[in-house]
């Protein structure tokens, strides 16, 4: 694994699922960590995010790896508030070297009849949530000549899905948005790109809703129900990608060794993505 010594990584969606472990594994590495989350829910949202006291219980887990650990509550569809993630980072550390924007959110809804909130919440959060966690980095980044910025986008960005307009939607859009910034911040020796994992075994996917878009022909599927359906759409031999599949990927492209790594995309998917162009 690379080493972070000596670095400063930002992760947002840090209280739980990929965002803690992305932090941790960081930590292992070398790296003190900014963790931020908003310890509040998405209206639109029917699954529990991310709680004040997981937050915490984040970081008391990068502490226990001998790594500092700042936590900021903050909302990334707030400009502000990122920005002010940033001030505060650079006042604890003196620099942020590494924005891993992985904050975001999943619904299911068919288009026709979605709510009209539950667009607007998955655009806010998922892309322009994003946006503003690399608006509020990326001066410093310039001014330092330095930094890696990884986007979390998903398989849903390969393909339309049924359902999931909205979350296609903000993900296809993510990677668009990474391309342009790897070329604006490449005179800079800044990299940006994007993992897109395929079924990660976090909260998110651990509800009743999920469930029923699997395995829409049980009136009430279970999450045995839908382990044995990602087992048939994995073509190798696995139910889940696990959160720290992720984010050694993550890690990968946020090391020294990866400076000429940028504008790319990654999947992690367990072969599922090569189904698809």
């Amino acid at each position: 694994m690379p080493n972070f010594t000596g670095r400063v990584a930002l992760v947002t969606g840090a209280a739980h699922g990929q965002g803690r472990e992305h932090a941790i594994q960081f930590a292992k590495n070398g790296a003190d960590v900014i963790l931020v989350d908003v310890p509040k829910p998405v209206d639109s949202v029917p699954y529990p995010l991310g709680t004040s006291a997981e937050l915490r219980e984040t970081a008391t887990a990068v502490e226990s790896l001998e790594r500092k650990a700042l936590v900021v509550e903050a909302d990334v569809r707030s400009i502000d508030a990122m920005r002010a993630v940033v001030a505060d980072g650079i006042a604890a550390f003196g620099h942020v070297d590494i924005l891993a924007a992985n904050a975001g959110v999943v619904t299911y809804h068919q288009l026709v009849d979605m709510d009209d909130q539950a667009w607007q919440d998955m655009i806010d959060v998922n892309l322009t949530g994003v946006a503003n966690s690399i608006r509020a980095v990326l001066p410093h980044m310039m001014e330092r000549k330095y930094g890696r910025i990884v986007v979390t986008s998903s398989q849903a960005a390969r393909r339309g899905v049924p359902n999931l307009s909205h979350y296609a939607a903000s993900k296809w859009a993510l990677i668009g948005l990474m391309k342009a910034v790897a070329l604006e911040a490449a005179p800079y020796m800044i990299t940006c790109n994007a993992v897109l994992p395929g079924a990660v075994n976090t909260p998110m996917m651990h509800h009743d809703e999920v469930y029923k878009v699997f395995v829409p022909e049980k009136d009430a599927p279970g999450l045995e129900d839908m382990e044995a359906r990602l087992t048939q759409m994995n073509p190798m031999p696995t139910i889940w990608v696990e959160p720290t599949d992720i984010s050694h990927e993550v890690l990968h492209l946020a090391a020294e060794e990866s400076r000429f790594i940028s504008g790319c995309t990654v999947d992690v998917a367990a072969a599922y993505n090569a189904n698809f162009p």
